[in-house]
C-alpha cells in the first residue's frame, strides 16, 4: 500500500504541493493526472525520496524515509539514467545486489527477453538509446521484486511491443498484490489498467474516480470533467 499524508513541498515562497493526501491499497493500480504545474512531479520526486518534504509518506505502512520501506518500493523515472561503464547485466545484477533482491537468474534473463534486451545484456549504459535506457530502467524495477512501484511517464519513448508488455507487466504486479503508481499526462496508455484516479491541480488534489464508481465513464471523460482543457507537453 502506498498512504500519503499532509504531503507538502515548496521552493522558497512557491507551494509546490499543498497538504496533499491519498491512499492505494494493495493490488490496485493507482495514476495521478494533472495539467502543467499542477504539482505532480514534485509529489513523484517525494515519493521517491528525491526532495525533502514535510507530511508523511508511507510504504506498506512504514515510513518512507527508512531503509526498511526503501527495499520494498521501486521507481521508474521518466528520464532514466545509467552508469556509463556498467552493461545492461550488470546494472541488474548492482540492483540485485544492493537490495538483496531473491530474483533469480531465471526471472532476470526471462525479463530482459520480454523487453527486447536478451540480445543487449554486453552493451555498455553509454551505447544505449533513450528507448532501451527506459527498458533496463524498468527491469532493474522488477528485479527488486516490490511491493510499491512508482512509473513516472513509464511509456514515453518506449516502442508498440514494449508498451504493451509493460500493460501486461501493470496487470501481473496488480494480481500479485503489488501497489502501483502511474503518473502520466497520456490518458489512453492506462485507460485499461487504473483502479483509482487522483487529478492535481493548483498545488491540489482536486478529486478522485475509483473506477467501479466511474460506471460508463471512460478516463478521459471524469479527467475534463474536473479540469476542463489542459496542456500535454512537460510538467510540474
Amino acid at each position: 500500500m502506498l498512504e500519503i499524508q499532509d504531503l507538502s513541498k515548496s521552493y522558497g515562497k512557491y507551494l509546490a504541493v499543498d497538504k496533499v493526501n491519498f491512499f492505494i491499497p494493495d493490488g490496485q493500480v493507482g495514476v495521478l493526472l494533472g495539467p502543467n504545474g499542477a504539482g505532480k512531479s514534485t509529489i513523484i520526486k517525494c515519493i521517491a525520496g528525491l526532495l525533502r518534504y514535510t507530511g508523511r509518506i508511507g510504504i506498506q505502512a512504514i515510513d518512507a524515509k527508512t531503509l526498511e520501506a526503501k527495499r520494498l518500493f521501486a521507481y521508474v523515472p521518466e528520464i532514466p539514467s545509467m552508469f556509463e561503464a556498467l552493461t545492461v547485466r550488470e546494472h541488474i545484477e548492482y540492483i540485485r545486489r544492493a537490495y538483496n533482491s531473491n530474483v533469480t537468474d531465471e526471472e532476470i534473463e526471462a525479463m530482459l527477453s520480454r523487453f527486447d534486451l536478451d540480445d543487449k545484456q554486453d552493451k555498455l549504459g553509454n551505447e544505449l538509446s533513450k528507448g532501451m535506457m527506459q527498458k533496463v530502467s524498468i527491469c532493474c524495477a522488477l528485479a527488486v521484486k516490490p511491493k510499491v512501484i512508482l512509473l513516472d511517464e513509464p511509456m514515453v519513448g518506449l516502442d508498440p511491443k514494449a508498451i504493451k508488455e509493460l500493460k501486461e507487466v501493470v496487470k501481473e504486479l496488480r494480481d500479485q498484490g503489488v501497489t502501483v503508481l502511474i503518473s502520466t499526462h497520456m490518458l489512453e496508455m492506462v485507460e485499461n489498467l487504473w483502479d483509482v484516479m487522483f487529478v492535481m491541480e493548483k498545488s491540489h488534489i482536486i478529486g478522485s474516480y475509483n473506477k467501479a464508481e466511474a460506471g460508463e465513464k471512460d478516463l478521459d471523460d471524469l479527467f475534463f470533467e474536473m479540469t476542463g482543457s489542459w496542456e500535454t507537453d512537460g510538467d510540474s
